[in-house]
C-alpha cells in the first residue's frame, strides 16, 4: 500500500469519528461507536469503513443508519479533507470485536482450578 493511501485511510479515519462523534445528531447513534479501519481503494474512489460499537446487538442498526447518513457524512468529509473528490464510504460491521469478545466470554466460563 502505498504512502499516499496509509495517509488518506488515517485521515479519513479521524475525520469520520469526528463527524460521528459531534455532528450527528440522530438519538440512535448515541452509543459508542468508533471508526477501527479504514481502507480506500487506490483511485480514492471508494473507501470501506470498519465500525465497531460497544453494544453489539446494536451494531446492524447502526450500521444502517450510518449507511443511511451516507450523504451528510461525505459533506462534512469534503469539508475537513483536501482531497479532489471524497469516496463513497460503506459501513460495515467490524468483525474482531465480535471475536474478542466471544473470546473473552467462553474464557469466563472455563472452570479451571486455582493452582495453589
Amino acid at each position: 500500500m502505498s504512502n499516499r493511501v496509509e495517509r488518506a485511510n488515517s485521515e479519513i479515519q479521524r475525520c469520520l469519528s469526528e463527524i460521528i462523534r459531534t455532528k450527528m445528531n440522530d438519538p440512535r447513534l448515541n452509543k459508542i461507536v468508533s471508526i477501527t479501519e479504514v481502507n480506500v481503494s487506490p483511485d480514492f474512489k471508494y473507501c470501506k469503513a470498519k465500525v465497531s460499537v460497544l453494544d453489539i446487538n446494536d451494531i446492524s442498526s447502526v450500521t444502517k443508519i450510518l449507511q443511511k447518513s451516507e450523504g451528510y457524512i461525505k459533506r462534512e468529509l469534503a469539508k475537513m479533507v483536501d482531497m479532489p473528490f471524497v469516496p463513497k464510504i460503506n459501513f460495515v460491521v467490524d468483525k474482531s470485536t465480535e471475536s474478542a469478545i466471544r473470546v473473552e466470554e467462553i474464557l469466563r466460563n472455563l472452570n479451571i482450578p486455582k493452582e495453589d
